[in-house]
């Protein structure tokens, strides 16, 4: 069988599309695999990586502004979109896929489009609980639509299957323990908060995290793990200057990046950070209490809908952006350590919502597409 499938931009929609093709790869050898991206993004990198073939096409998202820069943006972009219907014909037709999935980027739209035009199944897989435009359109014609979560179907017109999947999770989430990562990482019995604003680094997340830590510091109150990222270097100086002794404080530990995600998820009782799709399903997979607070800088505002598909079941906190502040997030993290059936039962509901056979349910999908086209 052949399976083209088109992904690109975030590691969000990357890693699940390279998770679901590894599951059937190492359980149907035989089967051949070409994704499609572009060759700016990162997908170029970790595709090839992954030992998948990659072709690329050229496409780029509009801009909602009226400067000349973004005039001249998406006037290059209107090109593109016509170039790389183009340009996914020809892979298609070299290829000659059984079934073309969709894991979501800018990339999707064309390639998807065209396969349908070229009648060959096809499949999209949605991350979020209000889907974008472009999954929104080809949810009226694709053979089947996969979905991370159920919220998310209402806001869709569909033409033909539509099953909720989740969205995969590292093994290595799943197996990790609670007591041996805590211990690993060298924390006693106190609350351990894990904190991180994306792999950008989140300024408003940065100082609200630096505040509970300049406040909590001496009192030593918590253990607590907090990722700055890229753009938030300047925490360390800043703690440095309120009087925060890193170094002096074994239960606070301040990294640029945490990419032991799986023990340092596993040792942590609260987790306070971004909402998105990956994220949320590995906060669930794990059966943590989270405090989420949703980037308001994406399209369609789809984080604020992740979180609240959490947050309407019982299995997760929200602040939103606008609201927050240091003190804000003291005191939601205060009550929320400090009531212990309202902590479990978080973590309970947040363990219910998780779908941990997702690689098996998406390929289920995809393998019997292919089947009938065969």
């Amino acid at each position: 069988m052949k399976i083209l499938i088109a992904t690109g931009g975030t590691a969000g929609h990357i890693n699940p599309a390279l998770a679901v093709a590894g599951y059937i790869r190492e359980k149907y050898p035989e089967t051949q695999f070409l994704f499609v991206g572009t060759k700016e993004k990162m997908e170029s990198r970790l595709v090839p990586q992954a030992g998948f073939d990659f072709a690329t096409v050229e496409i780029s998202g509009f801009r909602r502004s009226m400067s000349p820069a973004a005039i001249k943006h998406n006037v290059k972009t209107v090109y593109r979109m016509f170039k790389s219907s183009f340009d996914a014909k020809k892979i298609i037709k070299d290829f000659n896929p059984d079934v073309a999935v969709g894991f979501g980027g800018y990339v999707s739209g064309p390639v998807i489009r065209t396969a349908l035009k070229m009648g060959v199944k096809t499949a999209i897989h949605e991350q979020n609980a209000y889907p974008g435009v472009t999954n929104k359109a080809l949810a009226k014609e694709v053979d089947a639509v996969m979905l991370t979560v159920s919220d998310a179907q209402k806001h869709l017109n569909v033409k033909n299957r539509c099953e909720v999947t989740g969205l995969p999770v590292r093994m290595e989430i799943l197996k990790a323990d609670s007591e041996i990562s805590r211990k690993e990482l060298g924390f006693d019995n106190r609350p351990l908060i894990l904190s991180m604003g994306g792999s950008l680094g989140a300024q408003a997340i940065n100082e609200a995290v630096s505040g509970l830590i300049e406040r909590y510091c001496k009192e030593g109150k918590y253990n607590h793990i907090h990722a700055v990222c890229q753009s938030g270097k300047w925490v360390y100086d800043r703690l440095k200057a309120s009087g925060v002794d890193l170094a002096a404080q074994k239960n606070i530990v301040v990294r640029d990046y945490i990419d032991d995600m799986d023990r340092c998820l596993a040792a942590a009782d609260i987790v306070i950070g971004r909402a998105g799709a990956s994220t949320l399903s590995e906060i669930q997979a794990a059966g943590k209490a989270s405090i989420l607070i949703p980037s308001p800088y994406v399209a369609e505002n789809h984080q604020y809908h992740n979180a609240m598909a959490l947050v309407n079941r019982g299995a997760a906190l929200i602040i939103e952006e606008k609201d927050l502040t240091a003190q804000k997030l003291i005191e939601t993290v205060d009550a929320l350590a400090e009531d212990k059936e309202k902590l479990k039962s978080i973590r309970e509901n947040a363990k219910k919502m998780a779908i941990t056979d997702a690689n098996e349910k998406i390929a289920d999908i995809i393998m019997t597409l292919g089947a009938q086209s065969e």
